[in-house]
């Protein structure tokens, strides 16, 4: 009889090395980081829009009201758009103007900004002058007509007899005249010709309203001239009184002028495609294209008021 380790004893065993540390069973939002496996760790989310803009007035010392002065933009937009509350902009194209001024005024990139929003709100920044989609019903549209041939043939015949018809009436007076003095023995030479109608000068082309206008602006009272060189754009002007002189689409290549005795306040749908004079005198045009601007001119200006 051997004595030796029995065939049951090389069996593997089945107890394995056990993890004495107790079982956190915390939600994982609860649990330290370092705590949780990799695939559990939350990812940091990116500051919103309006966090960063608002972070940004706090951090350079402005309040929302110095803001809103200095960007003419409304105070319930500020805060708004600190929200993230983008519907009170009326679209897109005001939604990113609003961005590119407010990030401009505490010092932040717009392009950094317009990104995210065209991340989070379609991806694809809008065409240069989307302004005039949103006033289309405000725009009135003529008919192209055919001339009218038959009345203008009509014009010409009777102007052609009326011709023909004076000349025979003047040339009968003349004969007749003639005819008598030679039988009265007066000279020949005495007697007048007949006076014959002196054709009409044309009249001196009248100067363009809006150019006298800014040509001639009084010193007691602000002028602006607003045009659209460049493209079409809506825009709206009003008094010192909040009176609204205009509220539409400027096409291209036409031009508005207003005046008032204390100052005009301006509001253009895509700035790039404006062109101004205020006083008689051209203001730079250092807007994009696109870009919403609010503007003040007095009697002193050129100068934005």
């Amino acid at each position: 009889m051997s004595i030796g380790n029995s065939p049951e004893d090389d069996r593997p065993s089945d107890h394995r090395p056990t993890d004495d540390r107790p079982t956190d069973r915390r939600p994982a939002d609860e649990r330290p980081a370092e705590d949780l496996p990799a695939a559990e760790i939350p990812a940091v989310e990116e500051p919103s829009i309006g966090r960063r803009l608002q972070q940004a007035r706090i951090d350079s010392g402005q309040t929302v009201d110095e803001i809103s002065a200095s960007t003419r933009v409304r105070v319930p937009i500020v805060h708004a758009i600190e929200q993230d509350d983008f519907s009170r902009c009326g679209g897109d194209v005001y939604a990113r103007g609003h961005i590119r001024t407010l990030a401009r005024a505490v010092g932040i990139d717009p392009a950094l900004l317009l990104a995210q929003y065209d991340k989070a709100h379609g991806g694809r920044p809008p065409a240069p002058t989307p302004a005039a989609p949103l006033f289309e019903a405000e725009r009135i549209r003529s008919d192209p007509r055919r001339p009218n041939w038959t009345a203008a043939m009509v014009a010409a015949i009777v102007a052609v007899i009326g011709f023909v018809g004076f000349t025979a009436f003047s040339g009968g007076e003349e004969d007749t005249g003639g005819a008598k003095t030679q039988a009265e023995g007066a000279s020949p030479a005495t007697s007048k010709p007949a006076t014959k109608p002196t054709p009409d000068k044309p009249a001196d082309p009248k100067p363009d309203p809006s150019d006298s206008a800014i040509a001639g602006a009084p010193k007691d009272k602000v002028t602006v001239k607003v045009s659209a060189p460049d493209g079409r754009s809506w825009i709206s002007a009003k008094d010192h009184n909040g009176r609204t002189l205009f509220d539409g689409v400027l096409e291209e290549g036409k031009s508005k002028t207003f005046t008032d005795k204390q100052k005009i306040d301006l509001v253009l749908g895509d700035a790039g495609a404006i062109a101004l004079f205020v006083n008689g005198k051209a203001v730079e045009n250092e807007f994009d294209p696109g870009q919403v601007e609010r503007l003040t001119y007095t009697k002193g200006d050129p100068e934005v008021g």
